[in-house]
């Protein structure tokens, strides 16, 4: 089976073409970022626009170097939340119409579900059951995943998430949007230990995240040290440090709660250097090991959504003509599946 994944969940376009015998066939992504950096942050309704222009000539492309055709495709799967209403209606009209005119299957992905089952897409991939650590934009999860479709909130952010938290941190230091890589490469010029920023609900049992207070520490710390070049590097250096601390500790007390001895990660921040250092000593440390997609499918791509959704269409899931999108949709919400490719 070939199945056609589109993502169009916030500010990128995706595409991307899985053969559930032979793999992924190819992917093609856009990126908004030059769309929305004079704004500070993505303009919704500018986004569906662009989902609008680049869609389908992505396709095309994509067709092309796979040397396929639309004929080839046999089943189509489309992010259907949660995300930006707007952008994801865009995808969801896309692919439906598409599968209806192919005469194929068509299905909505859950996007975080995507995340989840990116590192899938590697060899190795891991087995199951897994801790996964899934940090993407507003979301920073932590999930026990049992099997395809078994998942168990352990952990949820109270406020910001830790991307949104790099990012607004970086708006504050005056860097350019998209603000949370430039801020990670910023930390690394930083002094380690000049500040020391809190690592928020780490003193008290429980998974669940908080990082909205690093930003009003990091604002009164900017403005107390000043703003010269390398203090702002070394407030970059501190607030990293904090969050990644955090999510260490708490992937660790995870892995302590449950037992397992397999973390996955993924999402934009799991493409961090620091994070991924500090997680392969403490996974090391417990005779434990630890799973990311490629650095290019950490942030949203087709790739993920083909894969997942190809998982689901295999097993027999479909969904009816009706075009519906999820803004909010949980994770345990989605039903198990008892097969897969």
């Amino acid at each position: 089976m070939r199945v056609l994944g589109i993502e169009s969940s916030c500010d990128e376009t995706g595409v991307a073409l899985f053969d559930t015998e032979r793999g992924l066939l190819g992917h093609v992504l856009h990126s908004q970022v030059p769309l929305h950096a004079g704004y500070g942050g993505v303009v919704p309704e500018l986004a569906s626009r662009d989902h609008v222009r680049k869609t389908l000539p992505l396709l095309e492309r994509l067709l092309a170097d796979c040397g396929c055709t639309r004929q080839d495709i046999d089943a189509i799967a489309y992010t259907a939340g949660p995300g930006l209403i707007g952008a994801l209606l865009v995808g969801a009209s896309i692919g439906r119409s598409l599968a209806w005119s192919l005469g194929v299957p068509a299905l909505g992905v859950h996007h975080m579900e995507g995340h989840l089952l990116a590192p899938m897409l590697e060899d190795p991939a891991p087995d199951f059951p897994f801790i996964a650590l899934l940090v993407s934009g507003g979301h920073t999860l932590l999930v026990r995943v049992e099997a395809l479709g078994v998942y168990q909130i352990l952990g949820d952010t109270l406020d910001d998430a830790a991307g949104e938290a790099f990012d607004k941190t970086a708006k504050l230091l005056g860097l350019d949007y998209p603000g949370g890589a430039q801020l990670a490469r910023l930390a690394e010029s930083g002094a380690p230990g000049r500040f020391r920023f809190p690592r928020p609900m780490t003193n008290r049992p429980g998974l669940d995240f908080s990082f909205s207070g690093l930003k009003t520490f990091a604002l009164t710390t900017h403005r107390e040290a000043g703003d010269d070049p390398q203090t702002r590097a070394d407030i970059a250096r501190a607030f990293q440090d904090a969050v990644v601390d955090t999510l260490i500790i708490k992937c660790r007390r995870a892995l302590q709660q449950t037992g397992l001895t397999r973390l996955v990660v993924a999402g934009g921040v799991g493409a961090n250097r620091a994070l991924r250092q500090g997680l392969q000593q403490m996974t090391a440390q417990r005779s434990a090991q630890v799973y990311y997609p490629r650095l290019e499918f950490c942030t949203d791509n087709g790739a993920m959504i083909a894969y997942a959704g190809a998982c689901r269409l295999q097993a027999g899931q479909r969904e009816g003509l009706e075009v519906e999108v999820r803004p909010r949709w949980s994770l345990e919400a989605l039903p198990a599946i008892t097969a897969a490719g």
